[in-house]
């Protein structure tokens, strides 16, 4: 997790978790942190006036909670680029208390640059480095898938994402991704979470499987041959008691 860089560009929203964010002990969830995480680089990308220049795709996303916040509280969500490649990009997001304080959340993501009439992978266009390539000063990315694919499968089991999970580019939203895990953490009171999420194929609402193994989960056709996403477990602590 690269620290703000002195110069270059931090883009700034307020954000709270409401009725629709939270379990119900009244911490935000995982998926809708993940919205935090998209609406705020959306938000920067339009402040910055280069909205138009490309459609980003997600290819993976961490997200490291070390305290989570509660219904109401107010946040401030932090984000800049912190890293360039030939046809993606890095963005580092930090969610914190309003008016300042130690990071509640902290995240690290990878976004493929897509050019907007052919939608395939596309060099940043001048505009952009010219907003974004003074805060990733020499860090540069790589896209390359990281997760392996499955080989000892422990366990399985069904999920079905719904119609309402599908967003603008009608395929299941890349938040809808940490639902299964959120609901799989939901046996006790999670206080701390540390997950990466790698994207392959979009998928469509519809019945999947969630294979595991230790750490890891793939998220699979039913029939566990096309492989949707990953998800790598990195540590999650809960205390006793039902969320």
């Amino acid at each position: 997790m690269i620290d703000a860089p002195p110069l270059g560009r931090v883009f700034t929203i307020p954000r709270r978790p409401l009725l629709g964010d939270c379990a119900p002990s009244g911490r935000v969830r995982l998926d809708a942190i993940a919205r935090w995480l998209q609406d705020v680089a959306f938000c920067d990308v339009e402040d910055a006036g280069v909205e138009r220049a490309a459609v980003w795709v997600l290819r993976r996303t961490r997200i490291r909670v070390v305290r989570f916040p509660h219904f109401a509280e107010r946040c401030e969500v932090r984000t800049f680029c912190s890293g360039i490649g030939r046809m993606w990009a890095e963005r580092r997001t930090t969610v914190v208390p309003a008016g300042g304080g130690e990071p509640l959340v902290e995240s690290l993501a990878l976004w493929v640059h897509l050019d907007p009439a052919r939608r395939l992978p596309s060099p940043l266009t001048e505009a952009e480095l010219a907003v974004y390539a003074g805060s990733a000063g020499s860090h540069r990315v790589l896209a390359r898938l990281r997760h392996p694919r499955p080989e000892h499968v422990e366990a399985e089991r069904r999920w079905r994402f719904h119609r309402t999970d599908a967003d603008l580019a009608d395929h299941v939203n890349n938040a809808a991704y940490w639902e299964p895990l959120e609901d799989e953490l939901l046996g006790g009171e999670l206080t701390e979470v540390d997950a990466e999420i790698e994207f392959r194929v979009p998928a469509q609402p519809g019945s999947v499987c969630i294979l595991q193994s230790g750490s890891r989960r793939w998220i699979t056709d039913p029939d566990g041959d096309e492989i949707y996403a990953s998800i790598f477990l990195i540590n999650a602590r809960t205390t006793p008691g039902s969320n």
